[in-house]
């Protein structure tokens, strides 16, 4: 029968049909007593009108309704009503393991909570002698205090004879929606979880639902049924005589302890299986407070049968070692997982580029990727854990950004002005989306990456498979944000969270926000100006005042459930790109990395033979060096222990530093003007790139010179001091880096170069008439010349590829930065039209990798002020955390 919304049931009043099953539809309903949402079941008419059936199933459920446990569905009261037989249950709110499983395997931690609570709510059923014989994904349901078994103990009861009797051995019926009660198809979502002995005809005990529990737990573990059949009868041969594959072999680096209890519950003959579910509660609770790590069995029941006569010859022994085992469990089970820190050091000869983004954990937790800096190039790295070594992934080179496919196969990163994917293993990169200044990715089950295609956009979404990206947030105009960024999927692959920033003031202005692939209104989560990490079973991790955080959260209503608490002290982070360098897996490990140690330059003197000839100062965290026309001082970006720069001014002569700007935002990108008079820098003070400048006695205060929605960097003054070239990134245009100039008289600013590539790093000949500048339309960086204001043609420098341009010797030489670290000359000439020569290798160093320029160069090309990296470099570790969230619990 169908009840329609209002009807009542006694005191029960329907509100809405939830489902249809076998066993009859389910309702939500209200119970008008007790003012509470409840679930009420109604029985099929064939059951109800059976005397038989009613006299026993009032019996059952009163037996049943005496079933409080945490991990059963409550069965709140029983009715009669016009021949209409009724259930009322507890309403519960969630998912069931079947809608779970169709997003694919469970990870390991979950997995084994699961378990234990499936295994739990077994052995309170068991002790009570109720059977559930109809234990199936279907019948579990996942909600936020954890597995609640649902339809516990009544299948048994609903298989009724052709007399009219029940029989309780062969007993479970279909609950699939009546649509699909078709003969295979029901049978074969019947039998799928079956034992041996049901489908035999025999009585069914407690054990036939620890064969059942073994099937969930290997569905669970690998996404895969342990048993598959093209029909009926090729579904029961493999049951009954079939042996599932090892879990380790379909997941790789299972614990075998898991593969054991797998195993045993899974065994044809009842006999040979675990004698309660305690037992393999007991080891499912051994496995995950860390047995597994040995991969050895925790103590179990002594089997009986053809084992009796060795226990009992062996019965002192056993009962000793059983003793010290359930000593040794118990001890276990009172104590929270151990918590396990070790440090993580980067391949030799190099260092970790964390300004390249933090390390990415697969989400098995069996792999880290990392960009690391090497020979002055970036590239991807992925090490196994349980390996001694990391291998580069050749292609990645200027990777940045990395993040894992959910599978742990592939990973995602950003290079050359692309989003782009290659094969954790290895391979040939496969180019999926543009994106000048990636910020952030993140890929779900259902082949959708989400990323931030530059400084100064939005979130978008394009497929796994590549194709055209599309945006999926919008900046919100009147809370004057500028960007979104470090975008990362929930648990339901549909909605995520991510950071948006606005011009409005300091960063806790700023907010993590929660969104959906399907659109709506997004949630502000809570102010931050940091990235924010979902961690399993329920955490986000995220940075604040040089701590990591953690706080427990629901992914589903999106709250939290608890206040946070501190995880790492003095975690690196990156203010120009709002990022801290941490990452989790969905296996319960945890990465991060303090201090700033590792990465430290020392400005040094060079001739034109690559010769060192002097110091600048002491080793730091430097950047982009630029030396003032009259050669008398250097300004030079510094970055804090935090990585928030400003800008310092040292006097050569003296060879001592003064600091030019002290606002707590970043600074960057020093530039001197034509006469030496002003320092011009870009500062994220309301947005990231607005360009200010300040007297260079430091005398006055600063004032802003150029303000917009836009990243910018000053790069030249034309020699007159007339012109400002200056490189842009504008989300609203469909470009990416361009050269743009600032005329001092007017205050107006014009595109100069502006194309569908990067044009960047531009610098004025010396007599204003020409503008070196680096561009990748050929795929790749090189340097090339164009006539300043023009029009003209356009000339390439660079042949192997270039950065960094800076023209010498009254404009007759360009210098530049090759690959390979290589600093290379080009004679030039511009009369009586513009020629270059044939570039020549001038000397290899090791210069700090880009972004930006990292040398200098005197107007007569003699001396070279170059940012270098120490012979020996130093890297702060990794700090890789087991457990992280166990030290809490304690």
């Amino acid at each position: 029968m169908t009840l329609a919304g209002g009807a009542r049931l006694g005191p029960y009043e329907i509100l809405s049909a939830v489902g249809a099953g076998g066993m009859g539809e389910v309702y939500k309903a209200r119970d008008t007593r007790l003012e509470r949402t409840v679930a009420v079941k109604v029985l099929p008419a064939r059951l109800s009108e059976n005397p038989e059936f009613r006299q026993r199933f009032e019996r059952e459920a009163k037996t049943i309704s005496q079933l409080t446990h945490p991990h059963i569905c409550t069965l709140h009261d029983v009715g009669h009503q016009d021949g209409v037989e009724y259930l009322v249950m507890e309403f519960l709110e969630g998912e069931n393991l079947t809608e779970k499983l169709a997003k694919g395997p469970l990870p390991l931690e979950e997995t084994l909570r699961y378990g234990i609570e499936i295994a739990d709510a077994l052995e309170k059923a068991h002790r009570q002698g109720i059977v559930h014989r109809d234990l199936k994904p279907g019948n579990v349901m996942i909600t936020k205090s954890g597995v609640k078994l649902v339809d516990f103990g009544l299948a048994k009861l609903v298989a009724p004879t052709a007399k009219g009797g029940v029989v309780s051995s062969f007993s479970v019926l279909p609950t699939q929606a009546g649509e699909n009660l078709t003969a295979e198809g029901a049978i074969l979502g019947t039998f799928q979880y079956m034992a041996p002995e049901q489908l035999e005809g025999h009585d069914a005990d407690a054990r036939t639902d620890i064969f059942a529990l073994g099937l969930l737990l290997y569905e669970m573990a690998t996404g895969k049924k342990a048993f598959t059949g093209k029909s009926q009868a090729s579904l029961i041969g493999a049951i009954m005589h079939s042996e599932t594959p090892a879990i380790s072999s379909v997941v790789p680096m299972t614990p075998p302890a898991l593969d054991r209890v797998v195993k045993t519950c899974l065994s044809k003959d009842p006999d040979d299986r675990f004698e309660t579910a305690h037992d393999v509660k007991l080891q499912l609770q051994w496995i995950a407070e860390g047995g597994s790590a040995v991969g050895l069995p925790a103590p179990v029941a002594a089997k009986r049968k053809s084992r009796e006569k060795l226990a009992w010859a062996l019965m002192p022994v056993a009962v000793l070692a059983a003793a010290a085992a359930t000593a040794f469990v118990i001890q276990l089970r009172s104590e929270p997982p151990h918590v396990v820190q070790s440090a993580l050091l980067p391949p030799g000869k190099s260092t970790f580029a964390f300004d390249a983004g933090p390390m990415a954990l697969s989400p098995d937790g069996r792999r880290i990727a990392f960009v690391a800096i090497s020979s002055g190039t970036n590239m991807l790295w992925v090490r196994t854990l349980s390996g001694a070594s990391a291998q580069p992934l050749a292609g990645t080179e200027g990777a940045s950004f990395p993040f894992w496919s959910p599978d742990s196969r592939f990973l995602g990163f950003f290079a050359n002005g692309k989003l782009k994917k290659i094969e954790a293993s290895g391979g040939p990169p496969q180019t999926l989306a543009d994106a000048s200044l990636g910020r952030g990715g993140s890929w779900n089950r259902e082949g959708v990456i989400l990323f931030v295609p530059n400084s100064r956009e939005v979130v978008h979404r394009v497929s796994a498979s590549g194709g055209e990206a599309s945006p999926v947030t919008k900046l919100d105009a009147g809370a004057s944000e500028f960007s979104h960024r470090w975008p990362v999927f929930l648990p339901d692959g549909r909605r995520f969270l991510y950071l948006a920033q606005n011009s409005l003031g300091a960063g806790e202005k700023n907010g993590i926000y929660a969104a959906s692939l399907d659109g709506g209104e997004r949630k502000l989560l809570f102010n931050a100006n940091s990235n924010v990490v979902y961690a399993p079973p329920g955490y986000l991790l995220f940075y604040r005042d040089r701590t990591l955080l953690a706080r427990p959260f629901d992914p589903k209503s999106l709250r939290f459930t608890e206040e946070a608490f501190p995880v790492a002290e003095d975690v690196h982070y990156f203010a120009t790109f709002a990022q801290a360098v941490f990452a989790a897996s969905d296996q319960g490990l945890l990465a991060y990395q303090t201090g700033v140690s590792g990465g430290q330059t020392q400005l040094t003197w060079l001739d034109r033979a690559g010769k060192p000839t002097g110091t600048v100062g002491a080793p730091g965290h430097l950047a982009t060096p630029r030396m003032s026309h009259d050669g008398r001082r250097v300004a030079v970006r510094i970055l804090d222990p935090q990585a928030v720069g400003d800008i310092w001014i040292y006097d050569l002569k003296r060879n001592t530093p003064t600091r030019f700007t002290f606002d707590p935002s970043d600074d960057f990108g020093p530039l001197w003007s034509h006469d030496d008079s002003r320092v011009v820098f870009s500062a994220a003070r309301k947005s990231p790139g607005d360009i200010y400048q300040r007297d260079s006695a430091g005398t006055a205060k600063e004032e802003p010179l150029l303000s917009s929605n836009a990243l910018k960097l000053a790069l030249d003054w034309s020699p007159d001091g007339r012109v400002l070239l200056f490189q842009v990134n504008d989300p609203r245009k469909n470009t990416q880096m361009d050269l743009w100039t600032y005329s001092a008289a007017d205050g107006k600013a014009t595109p100069v170069l502006q194309s569908a590539f990067n044009e960047i790093l531009g610098r004025f000949s010396p007599d204003g008439r020409w503008i070196a500048y680096v561009s990748n339309e050929l795929g790749r960086d090189e340097v090339y010349v164009v006539p300043f204001p023009g029009p003209g043609g356009k000339w390439q420098i660079s042949t192997t590829g270039g950065r960094a341009p800076a023209w010498t010797r009254g404009g007759r030489e360009i210098v530049y930065e090759a690959p390979g670290e290589e600093i290379m000359a080009v004679e030039v000439s511009t009369a009586p039209t513009f020629r270059a020569g044939i570039p020549r290798a001038l000397f290899k160093t090791r210069l700090r990798p880009p972004p930006g320029r990292q040398f200098d160069v005197t107007p007569d090309g003699e001396r070279f002020l170059v940012n270098l990296r120490p012979a020996e470099e130093v890297s702060d570790p990794v700090t890789l955390v087991q457990n992280w969230a166990a030290e809490r619990k304690r």
